[in-house]
């Protein structure tokens, strides 16, 4: 990898390594490793530490923030926070797979722009910054980057149950597929719209209406989800 582009992501990301062979260790996927010609650490070790450091740091801010909610609901919204689907979308923001060090049969195989080796690979990041920097240096990382820049303020994002996840959850353990969404009505004035969402699976279909699209389709997957379950487990 080019020095360049090393000195291109520590601006990126507000750090720089004391020791840059942490970076590089970051960035190596195994494949890269593999195919070297001299012995070269991939980053898996770190990605390992890299996930108990962003489980922690993020657990500590939760239950900073806010201290009336029960384990259970701070363990929903650390769930949110260090899923692979969210950390892909903090991954694509950085830009992160522009960086990484793969080998070739990975680089055609589009290795760049899958989801599980860049999350790998911001988790590997987590851990090179801890151990270069120390824990305050993490913090500040997972801070500016992964947690929401105003963390209060996300609370009804974070602890409000997501049913198109659970549904889509549910449906993936029985292998059946996604649900559909389609908007079949909208009712009101344009400041106060009211819309209706029809969500269907497994020959099965409800209806959810809110004050937004995003309120209705979380609707209609709350009662879509009961209906399955029923589906699956008639008893």
């Amino acid at each position: 990898m080019a020095r360049a582009s090393i000195e291109d992501l520590q601006k990126l990301i507000h750090y720089r390594f004391h020791k840059p062979e942490l970076l590089l260790e970051a960035l190596t996927h195994s494949s890269y490793a593999r195919e070297s010609a001299e012995p070269v650490r991939d980053n898996e070790q770190l990605e390992f530490l890299g996930d108990a450091v962003l489980g922690f740091v993020v657990s500590f801010k939760l239950a900073d923030a806010f201290p009336e909610q029960p384990e259970g609901k701070l363990s929903r919204a650390r769930a949110r926070l260090v899923a692979a689907e969210h950390l892909s979308k903090v991954a694509a923001r950085l830009r992160l797979g522009d960086y990484i060090r793969l080998g070739r049969g990975e680089e055609k195989t589009g290795g760049r722009s899958k989801s599980r080796l860049v999350v790998n690979s911001l988790e590997a990041l987590v851990a090179a910054i801890y151990r270069d920097g120390g824990l305050r240096a993490a913090q500040r990382f997972i801070a500016k980057f992964i947690l929401p820049q105003d963390l209060a303020g996300a609370k009804d994002d974070l602890f409000t149950i997501d049913y198109k996840s659970a549904l889509q959850e549910r449906l993936q353990a029985a292998r059946q597929g996604s649900a559909s969404y389609r908007i079949v009505a909208e009712s009101g004035p344009e400041h106060r719209k009211i819309f209706v969402v029809e969500a269907s699976a497994l020959n099965c279909s409800a209806r959810g209406a809110g004050e937004s699209k995003k309120l209705a389709e979380q609707e209609a997957a709350r009662l879509l989800l009961g209906l399955v379950e029923r589906e699956r487990d008639p008893s």
